[in-house]
């Protein structure tokens, strides 16, 4: 089955047409600054630069018009990453407009995404109105967590009223590189206890046991957890009323820091930890304090999950940064022995596959994720 993956942001529109058995990727394409003066349009080798592209609607007709002049390639259906899926949507589903009204509803969860992708939904669904449309979720993974890990400890009724609990994102690469990293171990997923670190301008860690997630780094929304590009990761709630009281800001002012203006961002300037790498090597100290903070929470949940797993087979680094920066992936194991972390320098500047050393009690991998693949191969296996 050949499927269309869409990948809906704020202001941009990732697409692919892949095979859902062998995983061939047919078409690849992305339409950047969707409503702003000079759009970039790519795919494959060849880009587009200040295209007016007015809103997604458009977006979603010139990919329609560039996958025609592709030779019109054969397609039986749309897959859609949505974020957030709350409480009721925890699997892949058909969209229809009782599905489309429950992802603008969760949009008050992720006000920076699912808005983005209804708008991608319904633009695909007038473009291509005779595909069924399936909807994934990245909170699915996550869905049943046990009670323990999942539940904040505020007051009940007020927490249930407001569908307060930790949801969890990411999912659908969590998934994923959990299943990718048992194969590549020789196992099966349901044989392994493993964290995997998903380490991009977004961050998120997982425990997962047997296949199912058992611990997820962000909660609520995608701000708790790790240290992210822009987004500040774990702090003292009793930082936001001190910031009200002391720095006046309201409630827009606050998420706008916490996911706009804090991170790596807020720390150094750099959202893109290419910048913070060459920062590093010319021996910048404020991207060295930086690199630290950030090592520093990623190793405290590394540590942590092993606890809750009680030991771990598997240790897996995963997106941008997981799997491009041995910097990163050297300093999260280092002097991490005990815990049975022994990775091999040799293979980690390789950065694929194992990279632990022969003797490691766990293993280290670097698996590379691949989202539209898993939600080609979820579309497929719901459409039968």
């Amino acid at each position: 089955m050949h499927v269309l993956v869409l990948n809906a942001g704020s202001s941009s529109l990732r697409y692919q047409v892949l095979d859902s058995s062998s995983g061939e990727a047919l078409v690849q394409g992305h339409v950047e600054r969707i409503g702003e003066p000079g759009a970039k349009v790519t795919q494959g080798a060849a880009v587009d630069e200040d295209v007016e592209v007015a809103d997604h609607a458009a977006a979603l007709a010139l990919m329609h018009r560039l996958l025609d002049e592709e030779g019109g390639i054969d397609v039986a259906a749309i897959g859609h990453r949505v974020v957030h899926g709350g409480a009721r949507l925890t699997r892949p589903v058909l969209v229809d407009d009782d599905v489309l009204a429950e992802i603008d509803r969760l949009a008050v969860f992720a006000p920076l995404h699912n808005p983005a992708a209804a708008a991608g939904i319904r633009s695909a669904r007038s473009s291509y109105p005779r595909l069924p449309q399936v909807a994934c979720f990245d909170t699915a993974f996550f869905a049943d967590l046990p009670p323990a890990a999942h539940t904040y400890a505020i007051d009940r009724e007020l927490a249930s009223r407001h569908e307060v609990r930790r949801y969890g994102f990411h999912g659908i690469s969590h998934e994923y590189v959990a299943a990718e990293a048992a194969r590549r171990l020789g196992t099966a997923v349901t044989e392994v206890d493993q964290v995997v670190l998903h380490l991009g301008n977004g961050a998120s860690a997982s425990a997962i046991s047997h296949g199912r997630p058992v611990e997820i780094s962000m909660g609520l929304t995608p701000v708790e957890g790790l240290v992210m590009g822009t987004r500040s990761g774990d702090l003292d709630p009793g930082l936001l009323p001190y910031l009200q009281r002391q720095a006046g800001l309201d409630a827009d002012g606050l998420d706008d820091l916490l996911n706009h203006r804090s991170g790596l961002l807020g720390l150094t300037g750099h959202t893109d930890f290419r910048d913070l790498e060459a920062a590093l090597v010319e021996g910048d100290e404020v991207a060295h304090a930086a690199f630290d903070v950030y090592v520093h929470r990623l190793r405290k949940y590394l540590g942590a999950y092993l606890a809750v797993l009680g030991g771990a087979d598997a240790v897996t680094f995963t997106a941008g940064v997981g799997e491009h920066n041995a910097r990163v992936r050297r300093a999260v194991c280092e002097r991490l022995e005990a815990l049975g972390l022994v990775i091999d320098d040799e293979r980690n500047e390789a950065g694929t596959g194992v990279i632990s050393a022969d003797g490691s009690a766990t293993s280290v991998l670097v698996v590379p994720t691949n989202e539209e693949l898993a939600i080609a191969r979820k579309t497929a296996s719901l459409l039968g």
